[in-house]
């Protein structure tokens, strides 16, 4: 059952990445889980890595992360600009964790596939992904179509920690989760998949795609400046409509999630039991958060702001949500313009009209049902 929200709570949501420059405390930050795995650890230059971002290091860490006990362990990545070449991957075993020092930068090779990763989490457990930054090749990739390019890419894994990561300017997604097909048999749902302190950024297509899964976590992360293709996104939750899975039980917290070039947060078709609490949406070339024909979520103690259309949308048959204690300020900013002045908050309860109403703020279609909305602030 969902709880109502006290409209007076504020609603910021700062990631942890970008507490240093705002000053704020880290005291709230979430503390990802660690996943099992043995003791050994190999450091990726004692297996040929070179650093220099001129050698390709593909092979070199492919042969670290291989060359782990049966136990899996820790694979050690100092600081130093490597070369992965995306169409061959770098596959994670499970029970290892790629830390990477926070001078290590992995940058994806020039290469003019459809479809290439540069760290591939595919049908494994126990995966830990932490530290330094991944930078795709959106800026000289040598084709012109696809949209899989994408700098993390989990399938079918489960218990996979993502946390304290930049990712920016993939020719597609900068992370992606989802199911691994397998022939003839049903496909496997990724499962308990934790995001943490990322920046997710400049990317071609969206900052963070969710799509056949369960349990997915999202806490104290960044999603900005997503854009080339069209729909380009913060995140979006899309199981794929020819799979017979769904998203389900996905939790958005403490997220800063602006200036995409669509909507802040897509939740579309085939997801249900999505929370988004405590989030900013700001700027967005879209709605701050749009769910198209979806079942079930809560919406609570976010900030809608400056978004280019409404801040919150219901519509193609949507059903059973709950927005509460949420901020709206001068949304709809294609027909209102951006206004930079000091918000005056009015507390109202309900889909409201006139100065401070839901015209700019909150939309529900006709075609949607159990859509509550019980006491938030508004201001033009």
């Amino acid at each position: 059952m969902l709880l109502a929200v006290p409209a007076a709570v504020a609603a910021t949501g700062i990631p942890r990445s970008v507490f240093a420059a705002t000053g704020a405390s880290t005291s709230n930050a979430y503390d990802p889980p660690v996943r099992a795995r043995g003791s050994a650890t190999i450091n990726v230059r004692n297996r040929g890595a070179y650093g220099d971002g001129v050698h390709d290091d593909t092979a070199a860490f492919q042969a670290a992360i291989d060359a782990l006990p049966s136990g899996g362990g820790t694979v050690y990545v100092p600081d130093g600009t490597y070369v992965i070449d995306p169409v061959k991957k770098v596959y994670l075993r499970s029970k290892t964790h790629l830390q990477m020092a926070s001078g290590a930068k992995l940058v994806a090779k020039r290469n003019d596939a459809e479809r290439a990763y540069v760290l591939m989490v595919y049908k494994v457990s126990d995966v830990e992904i932490s530290g330094g930054q991944i930078v795709g090749d959106r800026d000289n990739h040598l084709g012109t179509t696809g949209e899989w390019g994408h700098g993390i890419m989990v399938r079918g894994s489960s218990r996979v920690t993502i946390r304290d990561i930049r990712i920016s300017k993939c020719w597609g997604d900068g992370i992606s989760i989802g199911a691994a097909m397998v022939l003839n048999k049903p496909s496997i749902s990724s499962y308990d998949v934790v995001i943490a302190n990322v920046v997710s950024t400049g990317n071609r297509r969206h900052g963070l795609t969710i799509g056949r899964c369960s349990n997915i976590r999202v806490y104290d992360s960044e999603f900005s400046y997503n854009r080339g293709l069209s729909f380009a996104c913060g995140i979006d939750i899309e199981p794929d409509t020819t799979d017979a899975g769904t998203a389900l039980n996905i939790h958005i917290e403490n997220c800063l999630i602006t200036r995409n070039q669509s909507n802040g947060i897509l939740c579309y078709k085939k997801a249900s039991g999505v929370t988004y609490r405590r989030n900013t949406f700001s700027y967005n070339g879209g709605y701050g958060l749009l769910a198209q024909s979806t079942a079930s979520g809560y919406v609570a103690l976010n900030k809608f702001e400056h978004n280019y259309l409404m801040g919150v949308m219901f519509r193609n048959g949507t059903r059973t949500y709950q927005v509460s204690g949420n901020s709206f300020w001068n949304n709809h900013t294609r027909m209102h313009g951006v206004n930079s002045g000091t918000p005056v908050y009015k507390s109202m309860t309900g889909l409201v009209g006139g100065n401070y109403g839901n015209g700019a703020h909150i939309q529900a279609g006709s075609d949607c049902s159990d859509i509550r909305v019980t006491s938030n602030n508004y201001a033009k």
